[in-house]
């Protein structure tokens, strides 16, 4: 195992220290092949699993030596983000349905250390034998519990029985009940519990419930948003057609927001997820499958528009808020039609008494950038093309998200039009780009 810098990794990362499940995990793997990690999201168990695979690339074997595997391209998306930013010096690749096969494939023909990737496309690529098993050494399988709810049972099965040489497993989920197939291997693994108990989770997070006079719930949800007011808030429906159908007559009522949904194009899914991190919108409307996964800090309400199936789904739907310290509250609209499940018990009710008026529109806007890391672009590119060509202030320019072939920057909206204006003809990295709102 190598020594890494792990202050260095921290200052990376804009943190001071390790956190209690990121020390355990660490000492863990340093005495154990096979380890079972259980924790909350939000938690931190991204750098958790991720300092021990740092521990074991070998700086001198030029081919694959790791393999994440996650159920989501968002997932996906999120770890390769910190692995950069952890400046470890090492390559890593991504690999999932949405992404053109033909920029992984080239990517793969100069071996990276570490591959992060979702079952069904990983499988496709060892299918095709576009990179070396050989030397694969280390296997996690991030939220492992949901692979397999999503149906990729097999894929994992032969991308585990194709890994010959595999002598470290790590496997994380942030749930208890989630029987670990043999096919994984895990011999006499190690578990690391970090599930808040019952009590404290309690404690973060509020559940309270309102009651729509109408089948059709689409009026209490805008005066449950108006009564709410100007917080981030993540509303959850059972089905895509739901999803789009509530944006839009949430738009009709003048409720900026934005939607998300697994039949959208990944420039889409980026571009409302952005949206909704940077603050150009507050309300995200949304199906389960932002439940998992997705790294959207300071939400403060759960909307459950449509009653979750299980409790399961309940669960990870309310992860997208109260997490780590922070606090937060799910609300359910029943119809009078519908019961509360009774996995949830007795909770306090929401009467909204008067009008309250439409939430004020957010402050930022998000712009378009037809550049991203494959264009050698950054945010120091970014900061300083809006900086010099737009005239825009430091306090004037918000969150930045580089993409592979695209980016996002949030800028003040009062100085979208005047920015637009004065760069239209402007080149960033030498290269004319399209620089436009997003959409």
């Amino acid at each position: 195992m190598q020594q890494i810098n792990i202050p260095l990794i921290l200052s990376s990362l804009g943190f001071e220290k390790l956190n209690e499940i990121q020390q355990a995990s660490l000492e863990a793997n340093a005495k154990n092949d096979n380890i079972v990690l259980l924790s909350a999201t939000g938690s931190g168990k991204t750098l958790a699993f991720l300092l021990p695979v740092l521990e074991r690339l070998n700086p001198e074997i030029n081919n694959v030596q790791a393999l994440i595997i996650v159920p989501s391209r968002e997932l996906a998306i999120q770890i390769d983000d910190v692995f950069r930013k952890m400046q470890s010096g090492f390559k890593v690749t991504l690999c999932y349905g949405g992404h053109k096969r033909e920029t992984e494939e080239n990517n793969l023909k100069e071996a990276p250390s570490l591959i992060i990737g979702t079952a069904g496309r990983l499988a496709d690529h060892i299918r095709r034998n576009n990179f070396d098993l050989d030397n694969i050494t280390t296997l996690v399988l991030d939220e492992f519990d949901k692979s397999m709810e999503l149906g990729f049972t097999d894929e994992l099965s032969y991308i585990v029985g194709s890994l010959k040489n595999v002598t470290k497993r790590i496997l994380t989920s942030a749930t208890y009940a989630v029987p670990v197939p043999a096919f994984i291997g895990l011999t006499d693994p190690v578990r690391l519990d970090f599930l808040p108990e019952a009590a404290a989770a309690d404690n973060m997070l509020e559940v309270k419930t309102i009651y729509s006079p109408d089948k059709d719930k689409i009026e209490t949800l805008f005066n449950l948003i108006c009564y709410l007011g100007n917080r981030s808030t993540v509303v959850f429906c059972n089905h895509r057609v739901a999803v789009e159908r509530t944006s839009n007559l949430l738009t009709e009522k003048g409720i900026l927001n934005v939607f998300y949904h697994g039949g959208m194009e990944q420039q889409e899914r980026d571009s409302a997820l952005c949206k909704f991190r940077n603050g150009t919108s507050n309300i995200l409307v949304t199906t389960d499958l932002a439940s998992r996964g997705l790294d959207i800090p300071n939400i403060r309400y759960i909307i459950h528009y449509h009653l979750p199936d299980t409790e399961d789904v309940f669960t990870h739907r309310n992860g997208r808020t109260a997490r780590m310290d922070a606090s937060g509250t799910a609300i359910l609209i029943l119809s009078e039609e519908e019961k509360l499940p009774p996995y949830i018990g007795e909770v306090e009710a929401i009467e909204i008494t008067g009008e309250h008026p439409i939430p004020e529109k957010p402050k930022w806007s998000t712009l378009f950038i037809a550049a991203g890391k494959k264009d050698k672009v950054n945010k120091i590119d970014i900061v300083g093309f809006l900086s010099k060509k737009g005239e825009l202030k430091k306090e004037d320019i918000g969150i930045i998200e580089v993409k592979d072939f695209f980016s996002f920057v949030a800028v003040r909206k009062v100085k979208v039009g005047h920015v637009l204006e004065l760069i239209k003809n402007e080149k960033i990295k030498n290269k004319k780009v399209k620089i436009e709102i997003a959409r």
